[in-house]
């Protein structure tokens, strides 16, 4: 008999626990890690494209840096306002790189996080942080992915850790901000990307054409609230 009470308690015990839930279990970490530049493998994940591709001469590297306090990656390379002579496209502007991440296996759901971070190190530039995500805004004549943007400026020399929030990043549409009331949708996040112009971004930071060069640690979500 004391036997058939213990499984029955122990059954009564494992049913309470199971109805018994708490808020804080069901909610995701505090931060998730998207982007880590800690080997070789990362830059498998990207891409760079610059105004090279349509007759500029700008360029571009990313590269693991190894070191005994950890690996980080670099994306450095020089911005030129200069446009090939005799190309066939008629660029209107030239002095820009970026590094574009692959399209994730279908998409990640940042749904629960409120901010992007991005632990860098760099050259006193602003860069540009844009999230892509699926087109479900749709504008006459648009089949690519929506994008949204935000500016980085990133203090010389010291490691800086960016959050912006999702609220800041703005639509755009082929490098300019749509003038129009969209919502980012970050449950269906395809790809991110890093890039730099030779002009505009913040007062303060540092433009024109010459080398660039940004250290990454790190890209992560952040739930801040």
């Amino acid at each position: 008999m004391s036997r058939f009470r213990a499984l029955l308690q122990s059954s009564l015990n494992a049913t309470k626990k199971a109805l018994t839930w708490n808020v804080e279990d069901l909610m995701p970490p505090t931060e998730r890690y998207i982007f880590n530049f800690n080997s070789k493998e990362e830059l498998k994940k990207w891409h760079l494209y610059s105004d090279s591709e349509y007759g500029g001469l700008s360029s571009a590297s990313l590269e693991i840096k190894e070191s005994d306090n950890g690996n980080s990656g670099i994306f450095s390379g020089n911005l030129s306002l200069d446009v090939t002579e005799g190309s066939k496209w008629k660029i209107t502007r030239s002095g820009f790189c970026g590094m574009r991440s692959k399209k994730f296996d279908g998409f990640i759901d940042l749904d629960a996080y409120d901010t992007i971070a991005l632990k860098l190190k760099g050259d006193g530039r602003c860069y540009i942080s844009t999230i892509y995500t699926e087109n479900w805004v749709n504008s006459p004549g648009q089949e690519e992915d929506n994008s949204w943007q935000s500016f980085v400026f990133v203090p010389k020399d010291n490691w800086y850790i960016a959050k912006i929030p999702l609220a800041r990043y703005l639509p755009t549409w082929r490098g300019n901000v749509i003038d129009a009331e969209m919502e980012m949708n970050p449950s269906r996040i395809l790809g991110m990307s890093l890039s730099v112009n030779a002009e505009g971004g913040v007062p303060g930071a540092r433009s024109g054409p010459g080398d660039f060069r940004v250290e990454i640690d790190w890209i992560k979500a952040l739930r801040t609230q």
